[in-house]
């Protein structure tokens, strides 16, 4: 066997690893504590199905879609079609 190449299932790993952080990522940045009824950006009411859905929820629908296509990334790295992804 030759030293120096990742062990089986390593890139695999990785990508669990990566995937495991996002979801970190995505539920620090869920809201808590009681929902607003009214949007804290438009004041808008916000309907109370939503506040029941989303605990914690400080915009309303149309607010909520523009801070989301803000925030929006590319997708991220594709470790797969990289050359580091082959972990030499």
């Amino acid at each position: 066997m030759a030293t120096g190449w990742a062990g089986d299932g390593a890139v695999q790993d990785q990508i669990d690893a990566t995937v495991k952080d996002a979801i970190k990522r995505a539920r620090q940045q869920l809201p808590t504590g009681p929902g607003l009824e009214h949007c804290e950006s438009c004041d808008a009411p916000i309907p109370e199905a939503r506040r029941k859905a989303i605990p914690g929820v400080r915009l309303c629908v149309p607010c909520q879609e523009t801070v989301d296509l803000e925030n929006a990334t590319d997708g991220g790295y594709n470790r797969r079609g990289s050359k580091d992804s082959q972990l030499r």
